[in-house]
């Protein structure tokens, strides 16, 4: 069974402990088929988090189970001949309803998301979809959420109203007490030589008119006066999102991929990865990703599972 490592991340361990509360959620996962992503599913199977179900050629995964040393008996396992089998027969579980969630394998993330993002058979619903990092940060008091980092190259004013609203939906299911967002740009004041200065200031009038709902928002905002009060306070930036942001929202891929790596590589954070705005959450997780990270990104998706399972109990009632 697999053990959280002896250098624990507090922020983790609560998501973590949390999750195992939970109805377990069955998830999907897509082409297991190499040691990194079969462990991925069973640690988090054997820590009560997911249920998987493995999808693949069934012979490759008994294979790389075997050569791996792993135990894969007790799991159901749907055999296809090939990857983009494997993508487009997981995202049929989740629409014949038999699973919550999607997990990525040892495929390519574009094929994953090809089968998702398909007009006929996918997932897609209203929402663009997006990436958020829930990144645990040595010494940093929160989860920070920084999105987007991995799917929305450079998105537009409207792309960005949905990838802000599913990190705030994000933030409830994970039970932030308050959704703080600071919108990051590399001042603090609306510049017209800086788009994503304009930007900001629109995102924060939408959310007076309540176009973005659930979350404080502040923006433009640098990242120094977005996660530091002593930076905040030279500005003369006040609270309640200066400072205290527990939401990060960049302003195109390439800034959030590189700001989410430097935590990673140079100040030891780990990262939990999920994918938002389809008909159910996506974990991706990447063979770089500590045991930690990849059980943390099981974690979220199941509380996300079980928030989308008390709304449609709301809807019902």
């Amino acid at each position: 069974m697999a053990e959280i490592p002896p250098n624990k991340h507090e922020k983790y361990e609560i998501l973590i402990a949390a999750a195992k509360r939970l109805r377990t959620p069955k998830v999907a996962v897509a082409h297991p088929c190499d040691q990194t992503s079969l462990e991925g599913a069973i640690d988090g199977a054997r820590l009560g988090l997911i249920d998987p179900i493995l999808v693949g050629p069934a012979a490759r995964i008994a294979k790389a189970a075997a050569e791996a040393g792993l135990d894969i008996a007790g799991f159901e396992v749907v055999d296809t001949e090939h990857s983009h089998e494997s993508a487009s027969r997981a995202v049929a579980l989740v629409r014949e309803g038999k699973a919550e969630a999607l997990m990525k394998g040892s495929l390519h993330t574009d094929e994953l998301m090809g089968a998702v993002v398909k007009t006929d058979g996918g997932l897609r619903t209203s929402r663009r979809l997006s990436h958020c990092f829930v990144m645990d940060i040595p010494g940093h008091a929160d989860p920070l959420i920084i999105t987007d980092a991995a799917v929305n190259i450079f998105p537009t004013l409207a792309d960005k109203v949905d990838i802000l609203q599913n990190a705030i939906d994000l933030a409830h299911a994970l039970g932030f007490p308050e959704a703080r967002v600071a919108i990051l740009s590399a001042v603090e004041t609306v510049n017209p030589k800086i788009p994503s200065t304009i930007e900001a200031a629109a995102l924060c009038k939408m959310a007076d008119r309540g176009q973005i709902t659930g979350a404080l928002l502040e923006g433009p905002l640098a990242l120094d006066n977005a996660i530091s009060p002593e930076a905040a306070a030279i500005k003369h930036l006040s609270p309640p999102v200066a400072g205290r942001a527990n939401i990060l929202l960049v302003p195109d891929l390439e800034a959030g991929n590189m700001l989410a790596k430097s935590l990673s590589f140079l100040a030891g954070a780990d990262a939990a990865g999920i994918v938002l705005g389809a008909r159910v959450p996506i974990i991706l997780t990447s063979r770089a990703d500590s045991v930690l990270s990849r059980l943390a990104s099981c974690a979220v998706a199941a509380l996300i599972v079980e928030s989308r399972r008390a709304d449609a109990n709301k809807a019902v009632v």
